[in-house]
């Protein structure tokens, strides 16, 4: 079977499996319905643009439908960054502001403009039958692998922040959220990555590559798809997210200095005052094991000690250099250690320890159980 005679049935089964996932995504219950509707939305772009394989030659004869659902690419990046950002931040939400994103999309239909929008039906005809070899596509083309690079970029950075604030106020240890993101958007950079390549080669002679990379893209986004789904399915209520609002520690520790530099008590007090603070912190985390909820924040905790958050996020993070993260899981591993050599708990296999000391994921407890004892939790047992 030739190449292109594949090349519109892998594309309907994407287009397929696209619209069930975008159902899924816009109709399940959850209280995260922009960040599943943002999803669906950049699910069915990609499908409308996947769909070129078996639908363009119906909208031949409709050029300016045709033009127009090749222009609607520039909103694809656009809607994954927003759906970063909705899935991160619980408070993120679309404003006016963000309009500015649609700025390549009116770009790009001003260059059209003269050549196609304006001109009769005849014309537009002409125009989309050597549209490949015309700057108006070479413009496209540019533009939308440097939108791709500047959004690509804006994700990660996105991420990081997100990883490094989660682990400076959560002691959740799964970060599915940062996961599930992170594997998506270098699995989004992998598939562009091939469209680039078969783009390229599409000014080329190597006409036979182009066809086989196209299925390959085809194949590709089929399989994604299919694991969206599944992940999905798993995953109903995707993902944990945090507050925007929730600066980084070095952030605070700026503004507690300037705050502090008109009134600062000496050193050795204040190291006296920081060191009571630990004590005192430690002796709570021992006496009243508040590392037992697996969803213990910094917030949560500072509540406990009636104290103000920033001031205890500063105190973990900075002075005591650990990660509220880490920190908290350090107490999940000591109780967990005293269970494994507790010969009345020999009943208690290692997965109803891990969820008795706080942990909700075997190979985060695994993972952190070894960082911190250079053995697993079945060896340090029979030892």
């Amino acid at each position: 079977m030739d190449i292109r005679s594949l090349l519109p049935l892998v594309s309907l089964l994407a287009v397929f499996i696209s619209c069930i996932l975008a159902v899924f995504l816009l109709t399940v219950r959850t209280r995260s319905w922009l960040s599943n509707a943002l999803l669906a939305g950049f699910i069915l772009l990609n499908a409308l643009d996947i769909s070129s394989w078996f639908v363009n030659r119906f909208l031949v004869d409709y050029p300016t439908l045709l033009l127009l659902k090749i222009s609607l690419n520039t909103l694809i990046n656009p809607l994954f960054y927003f759906y970063a950002l909705a899935l991160c931040y619980s408070d993120f939400r679309l404003r006016a502001k963000h309009l500015w994103h649609l700025l390549p999309f009116a770009v790009l239909t001003l260059v059209l403009m003269p050549r196609f929008y304006l001109v009769d039906a005849a014309a537009k005809q002409a125009f989309l039958a050597h549209y490949g070899g015309t700057p108006e596509a070479t413009f496209s083309f540019v533009l939308g692998h440097l939108q791709f690079v500047f959004y690509i970029t804006a994700t990660f950075l996105t991420l990081r922040k997100y990883r490094r604030t989660y682990e400076e106020n959560y002691a959740d240890t799964s970060i599915i959220t940062y996961r599930w993101l992170f594997q998506l958007t270098v699995v989004d950079t992998v598939l562009h990555s091939i469209i680039v390549v078969k783009d390229l080669l599409g000014f080329t002679p190597y006409s036979q590559l182009f066809n086989g990379l196209e299925l390959l893209v085809g194949l590709n986004a089929t399989c994604i798809l299919s694991w969206f789904v599944l992940k999905a399915l798993y995953n109903p209520t995707l993902f944990r997210s945090i507050d925007s609002s929730l600066p980084p520690v070095e952030q605070l520790i700026a503004q507690a200095q300037v705050a502090a530099a008109p009134a600062a008590m000496s050193e050795p007090a204040a190291d006296q005052a920081r060191q009571a603070l630990i004590h005192r912190l430690r002796a709570h985390m021992v006496q009243a094991e508040p590392y037992l909820n697996p969803d213990l924040t910094v917030q949560d905790l500072a509540r406990q000690l009636q104290l103000p958050a920033r001031e205890l996020s500063v105190l973990i993070n900075h002075h005591l250099d650990q990660h509220f993260f880490d920190f908290v899981n350090e107490y999940r591993i000591n109780k967990a250690k005293h269970l494994l050599k507790d010969p009345s708990q020999g009943k208690l296999t290692v997965l109803e320890i891990l969820y008795a000391v706080g942990f909700n994921s075997k190979s985060s407890f695994n993972t952190s159980f070894k960082k911190q004892t250079g053995l697993t939790p079945t060896q340090y047992r029979s030892t």
